[in-house]
């Protein structure tokens, strides 16, 4: 009798575990009825009638102690330990490791706790104001905790991607992360996952302060010897982890100033595009409308244009746009999707990757060509408008056709929108990429160009524009003793899976574990 087996299943059959185990007898010889339980999900809409794809295990799950139970009956009270700037996925997966292996992980934080978090968001949202400390992009949880929650990833050698599945889902994400081929928590559900992660830090021993903005690393003889934080204290480390995401701008220039070596990075920038929900479910599952038991539809898209890449980025079926500023005076957008992801419109990123070497033939050199030419745009839009979180906005046939827009369609961005001329406020290469990849992917999904779909700007927060290089077995910087770049914010990851293998990797290299 094979133990794992492939069926497909009509959408209206996927909740029904009797008519699961109904197919499971007709289809495998022997097999009585009894237990079994899904190792994948995925759904299959290639065709008219798009249908699930179940890979199924025959037999009981074996027990096993949960990671939660696990880290939290450590103790690393007394041990030595180890620093960590930034309590996103990257900071946190550190935090962890390091108590798995025995060494006691001490977390600042600038920003808040993920539930005080809130009042800041929604200020941004309401009132137009921007707390630099915290944010979309700043406080527990990082970025991804109210940007959406996907767990998608192509970084598969970092490290084991099902261990961080499951500590998730030991910490209270749903049981679907750990088969579906896409898996989402969504933003309503991630915040309360994020505090039992501290939880378990707190109670093996670790420690997590927030409102502790790192000011200074104090480096003598080539050692990391102290931080000190805003408020005045000055702290004595060893072992420095940075996991500071990707908008920390003050440590990329706080290291620069020290003469430690930090890279420009390619990195990509555009706008986010927004269309009816509906329409997409109609082009990706060929049906309308959507039956009950599929989820919002999602797509990916991609293109070459003038040799460079133009492609859809975080992707958000059902979602929502939201302002992702990290300073007073710019205008940066995002997008995240609720656990159900319900809502009407679908928004995705429509990067083209911007490369330092085409920087430096527009003028913007060293190593913060990259951060300068963010900076500028995100600035430049904010100048264009009335100084407050409203964001320019097109319609995308307008934007390819180089016109101005009449009038906007409604849309699910909360602050505010105003027509404006994208088309003419980005720069001129950015622009004509975005429109040839706009144009194909017309060609690819049926229209794409829909007359109901906008164009907002900018997407700029996609990855990091600077690397922190550092050894590629030690995870140290090749300057610094006790300097441990880590996660988006040094270059070395993109979303929130990779983020926490990163994190897990370099507190393996920390605390000198051969990986």
């Amino acid at each position: 009798m094979a133990d794992i087996v492939e069926i497909k299943l009509a959408p209206e059959h996927i909740n029904d575990l009797d008519y699961i185990t109904t197919l499971l007898v007709k289809k495998v010889k022997g097999f009585q009825g009894g237990d079994w339980y899904i190792l994948r999900k995925s759904i299959d809409a290639r065709k008219k009638n798009p249908f699930y794809l179940l890979r199924i295990q025959l037999g009981k799950r074996e027990e096993r102690i949960s990671f939660k139970t696990s880290i939290r009956s450590k103790s690393v009270h007394g041990a030595k330990p180890i620093h960590i700037i930034g309590a996103g996925p990257a900071g946190y997966f550190a935090a962890l490791e390091c108590i798995h292996l025995g060494r006691k992980p001490i977390v600042y934080d600038r920003g808040k706790d993920v539930q005080r978090r809130r009042r800041d968001l929604k200020a941004i949202q309401q009132d137009h104001t921007v707390n630099p400390h915290s944010n979309y992009c700043f406080g527990e949880g990082g970025a991804g905790t109210y940007s959406d929650g996907k767990l998608y990833t192509r970084s598969h050698k970092r490290g084991k991607i099902e261990t961080v599945l499951q500590i998730l889902h030991d910490h209270g994400a749903q049981e679907d992360i750990l088969m579906d081929a896409h898996p989402h928590i969504g933003s309503n559900k991630l915040p309360k996952i994020i505090a039992e992660l501290r939880e378990s830090i707190l109670q093996a021993g670790g420690e997590v302060h927030f409102d502790a903005f790192v000011t200074d690393i104090e480096i003598v003889d080539g050692s990391v010897q102290s931080i000190r934080l805003e408020e005045g204290a000055q702290i004595p480390v060893d072992d420095l982890v940075l996991a500071t995401g990707h908008s920390a701008r003050d440590i990329f220039y706080l290291l620069n100033n020290k003469g430690i070596r930090i890279e420009a990075k390619d990195f990509a920038l555009g706008i986010r595009i927004e269309h009816p929900q509906d329409f997409v479910d109609l082009r990706q599952y060929n049906i309308s409308p959507r039956p009950e038991n599929l989820p919002a539809a999602p797509y990916r898209l991609n293109t070459q244009v003038d040799d460079q890449g133009v492609f859809s980025f975080c992707m958000c079926p059902g979602g929502l746009i939201v302002p992702a500023a990290t300073s007073p005076g710019e205008l940066v957008v995002n997008g995240m999707s609720l656990s159900k992801r319900d809502s009407p419109f679908a928004n995705s990123g429509l990067v083209t990757s911007v490369s330092v070497d085409e920087l430096n033939k527009e003028g913007y050199t060293g190593v913060f060509a990259c951060l300068d030419f963010q900076k500028e745009i995100e600035q430049g839009l904010f100048a264009y408008g009335d100084g407050s979180q409203k964001i320019p906005a097109q319609r995308v046939q307008d934007f390819v056709q180089g016109v101005i827009s009449a009038d906007l369609p409604k849309s699910s961005y909360i602050p505010g929108m105003y027509s404006a001329p994208l088309h003419d406020l980005l720069p001129d290469f950015i622009y004509k990429r975005l429109r040839q990849g706009i144009i194909d992917f017309d060609a690819k999904m049926k229209h794409y160009l829909h007359p109901e779909a906008i164009v907002v700007g900018v997407e700029s927060r996609t990855s990091s524009p600077i690397r922190i290089p550092r050894d590629r077995e030690t995870c140290q910087h090749p300057q610094v003793n006790g300097l441990f770049p880590c996660g988006e914010g040094a270059g070395y990851a993109g979303g929130i899976l990779s983020a926490c293998m990163d994190g897990m990797r370099v507190a393996r290299a920390v605390a000198q574990i051969v990986i």
